[in-house]
């Protein structure tokens, strides 16, 4: 997912665009109204999450005219004020959501996902990495039409690692979003659990899904 972020706040982009990035989006920033308007008509984007009050041209009017261009890329506006008419008028002018500061960026994941997905048509409820799946509602994990029996915890990490295939995730990343708890130098935790994913997802397999990256971490995906 390629997302634009158009803020002035320093610090609340600065979070935003971490916290995409974590998920595996890519993430375009800039800090006013002019810059943001440019790049929202010359690149194509999956969702913008746009400010409303911006140096330059604030959030609604760039609302406004990308919706009278029939630019129907989804929007969701941040908004520091609690103002019934300003949500009001921002919906009315095509934006699919709105989040009053402060927010969650977890919250904001979630929107960007559920607008992207209204937008395309599409179910995000399958996961897919060569012929391994998983279905996220049933949690279910098939590869070559077998069933494979996981834990809680290891169907949490399998998911984390495919929701952004080939991307290189850190032993600290993995331990933080998975267990929820900063990440001990000493434990062997993440070690153990890719361990055991190996051994029920890849081993049985010949072609081999979970790499390790020397030094870094890992990724899932056919190896190059």
């Amino acid at each position: 997912m390629r997302v634009l972020v158009v803020e002035d706040q320093a610090k609340i982009a600065s979070f935003v665009r971490k916290g995409l990035e974590e998920q595996g989006m890519t993430v375009d920033l800039c800090h006013d109204g002019d810059e943001g308007y440019q790049l929202a008509t010359s690149t194509p984007y999956d969702a913008i999450v746009l400010d409303i009050m911006l140096p330059g041209r604030d959030g609604l009017s760039i609302l406004r005219n990308l919706r009278e261009q029939k630019n129907t890329v989804p929007v969701i506006l941040l908004t520091a004020r609690d103002s019934l008419n300003e949500r009001v008028e921002g919906l009315n002018l095509g934006a699919d959501d709105y989040l009053t500061k402060p927010f969650y960026v977890e919250e904001l994941i979630a929107r960007l996902n559920t607008i992207v997905r209204r937008s395309s048509g599409q179910t995000l409820n399958i996961l897919q990495v060569c012929d391994l799946h998983i279905d996220l509602v049933k949690r279910e994990v098939v590869r070559s039409n077998d069933q494979i029996s996981l834990t809680a915890r290891e169907f949490e990490l399998l998911e984390y690692l495919m929701r952004s295939p080939g991307r290189v995730f850190t032993r600290i990343q993995i331990c933080e979003h998975v267990w929820n708890y900063h990440f001990d130098p000493q434990t062997n935790l993440v070690d153990v659990y890719i361990k055991r994913l190996r051994k029920k997802i890849d081993q049985p397999y010949e072609l081999k899904l979970i790499q390790t990256v020397r030094g870094v971490g890992y990724r899932i995906g056919a190896p190059s």
